[in-house]
């Protein structure tokens, strides 16, 4: 051993040699245990952040402990095509670079551009996981979109679509106005803001009046533009004020639509005025509400997010209706949402219709990745109906085929499983793995693997002219498919039979409802072990806090405050640091800020400490499902017990060179100290292994530490 550590000489050659001799690889001994973990699969697109080192750090100790003890053990591992997230930094690449978007490409060359990139970039993310000495099984390596799991999600697909359990329909989604797709509850960020709350009267019909005699009623609304597609009145049943005038008209201001005052508990005594506008095309508690009173739903924007020249009518269930006029007053025809909120309020004042404006606090919802206001939009998508799936699923957890550490997130996901709504799986992107239905000129949907497969089963001729459905699927779709597709389903493989159900999965909170229980959900529907039951995807799910910085900040480019792992392993100087924390930002006001905090925080930048110092670190911070502040200092120590560990070694070695220590079976006579010594090794690998039967990592590295 050379007489200095330096971690750069060593990590990188031993973790060749190791790969090279295929020391990752499942030892192929099936009389002995599987051992199996999944690796959550990285964005495609992306790099290692914090959160994947912690992870990975926890994943590679459970798997390298489970193989000393002569497991079969597999680490899968794979990264994720990332639909809305891949298609965005390409977009971004080709208008910076050749001042195009993707319609100038057109949809199959757009694509092809976007394999071209993933195969520059798509090797950032594995270089980086072999460098934090991740010891997977990198000849399994698993791509989303690759011809395997393609197949696997068409196959669930078709299957479900067969059993009823997917259908198309029309309900309120979350669109991005600038992405123009649907995006998930996950990719919509809520941010405080100060606001307005507009109290408008609406007209009482037929000669109807309050109980203090007014022939209005005033209505308080944050989202005054709406108003053209209202359809109701809300009030509270036990409302003294009002209860009489349920069953009651108002006139609409400036549509003059007669439209039915309904009794609601959505209606609060308390807020506002009491009495609240219900447009169940733009709002989602207003949708709900307009389910219960079957109101009709008026649609009046563009995907784009600007008014329509006509409104689109439909009825509760969806389909076109003539009950009210699809006319817009011309002065709102084509302005864009927020200037159609102005004109909507000075003609309501001009009306003599406005009775006050009151400063109002907001939560508005934002795209995290368009980053303009999100609006709930009336649109036709495919659903998977979760009510059915999520039944077995729920009982896994609550009989202890699953079981969740720490067990306090087992309450998060039987309150979300038990009012399970129905999910979204359709996205309006290009990349992703599109929808496998097609449509005849007369709009009829089929359902199939493929065009040839789906014209064979419906008897359809060359003549029948066909087109495939445009959208492509939500990328936690095929995600929910990945314990069981990575290992070669729908064929029945030897992996399936050896590594499934795996041992534990790791994952952060945040992901319960869209990873976590969709994969539930996914594999008990479709794998069966050989008396017919329901196979679980894992035994043990590990849930891990978030990574925050030293003040308890969640990391965030913004901010300005995130750190990345291989930084801390090879060092960086502040030139770099800070041309990595502020170029090409979102938000480039911010940069000055940033500057300064990191300049007081790394005034020479960050120094190497090598991948063991990082590793024990995360190791010594995790502490079941906490967060945890990362702390540079406990990093230093680390680095210097490296040290220690490393000279300590190299005495044993220097004073046993030459010497018989037992390895050739013959007798020791073993001196007090020896006998000491052993003592004291067996109490701690006791100690040792009762930690990291338990998951306490913090515990196992400070037993080591000690």
């Amino acid at each position: 051993m050379e007489k200095t550590y330096n971690p750069q000489d060593i990590e990188q050659p031993l973790y060749e040699h190791w790969e090279k001799q295929g020391y990752f690889k499942p030892n192929g001994d099936e009389s002995q245990e599987s051992f199996c973990i999944m690796i959550p699969p990285p964005n495609v697109t992306g790099s290692l952040h914090m959160g994947h080192a912690f992870q990975q750090t926890i994943m590679d100790t459970m798997i390298r402990y489970q193989r000393m003890q002569g497991k079969n053990t597999l680490w899968q591992v794979g990264t994720d095509h990332a639909g809305i997230a891949t298609q965005m930094v390409v977009e971004r690449k080709i208008a910076a670079e050749e001042g195009k978007t993707r319609h100038d490409y057109g949809r199959e060359a757009f694509i092809d551009k976007i394999w071209e990139w993933k195969a520059e970039s798509g090797g950032t993310i594995t270089r980086q996981m072999r460098r934090l000495g991740n010891s997977v099984d990198w000849e399994r390596e698993r791509f989303t979109m690759d011809e395997g799991l393609s197949n696997a999600v068409k196959e669930v697909f078709v299957r479900l679509y067969k059993e009823d359990l997917i259908y198309r329909g029309k309900r309120l989604v979350n669109w991005d106005p600038k992405l123009r797709t649907a995006i998930s509850d996950l990719e919509v960020e809520n941010r405080e803001s100060k606001g307005s709350m507009w109290h408008i009267r609406y007209p009482l019909a037929d000669g109807a009046k309050t109980a203090d005699g007014k022939d209005y009623l005033v209505v308080a609304t944050t989202r005054p533009e709406t108003l053209l597609g209202d359809t109701g009145v809300a009030v509270n049943p036990e409302d003294p004020r009002y209860k009489d005038l349920i069953g009651k008209y108002v006139i609409l201001p400036l549509v003059n639509r007669r439209i039915p005052i309904v009794g609601d508990e959505h209606a609060d005594m308390e807020k506002g005025t009491g009495c609240v506008k219900i447009t169940p095309a733009h709002d989602f508690n207003d949708y709900e509400v307009g389910k219960r009173h079957a109101l009709p739903m008026i649609n009046i924007l563009t995907f784009d997010g600007d008014i329509r020249e006509s409104a689109q009518v439909f009825d509760t269930k969806g389909n076109e209706s003539d009950v009210y006029s699809s006319e817009i007053p011309a002065e709102f025809q084509k302005l864009e949402r927020f200037a159609a909120r102005k004109a909507v309020v000075a003609a309501v004042d001009a009306l003599g219709l406005l009775e006050e404006i009151k400063p109002h606090d907001l939560t508005v919802p934002y795209g995290d990745r368009g980053g303009v206001v999100i609006e709930p939009m009336l649109t036709d998508q495919w659903y998977v109906r979760a009510d059915v799936l999520a039944k077995p699923a729920v009982e896994a957890v609550e009989n202890g085929d699953i079981q969740f550490v720490p067990k306090q997130y087992e309450n998060m996901y039987f309150s979300w499983m038990r009012d399970i709504q129905d999910w979204c799986i359709s996205r309006q992107l290009w990349w992703g793995h599109r929808i496998p239905a097609w449509y005849d000129e007369a709009g009829n949907v089929y359902v199939g693997r493929n065009e040839e497969e789906v014209r064979k089963e419906n008897n359809l001729g060359a003549d029948v002219a066909l087109r495939q459905d445009e959208d492509v699927l939500d990328t936690w779709f095929s995600s929910a498919l990945w314990t069981f597709s990575t290992l070669g389903w729908p064929e029945n493989t030897d992996a399936l039979r050896q590594f499934h159900p795996t041992s534990v999965m790791v994952s952060g909170f945040d992901i319960i409802f869209f990873w976590i229980a969709r994969m539930i959900m996914m594999t008990m529907h479709f794998i069966k072990d050989e008396n017919g039951k329901p196979q679980v995807p894992f035994h043990t799910v590990y849930m891990t806090g978030l990574i925050r910085d030293d003040e308890g900040q969640k990391m965030s480019k913004s901010k300005g405050n995130v750190i990345d792992p291989l930084d801390m392993v090879d060092g960086i100087s502040l030139p770099e640091l800070l041309e990595k924390r502020t170029g090409n930002m979102m938000q480039p006001q911010l940069a000055d800020k940033i500057r300064k905090r990191t300049e007081k925080q790394f005034p020479n930048g960050i120094e190497p400490h090598g991948t063991d110092a990082l590793r024990f670190t995360l190791a010594a911070l995790a502490s079941t499902g906490r967060d945890i502040n990362w702390d540079m200092k406990r990093l230093e120590g680390y680095r210097n017990f490296c040290n220690k560990l490393w000279n300590a070694s190299r005495f044993v070695l220097m004073n046993t060179e030459g010497q018989d220590c037992g390895f050739n079976g013959g007798e020791m006579t073993l001196s007090l100290a020896d006998r000491w010594i052993l003592a004291e090794f067996n109490q701690t690998i006791k100690a040792y292994r009762e930690a990291l039967d338990s998951f306490r990592f913090d515990i196992a590295a400070g037993i080591l530490y000690e």
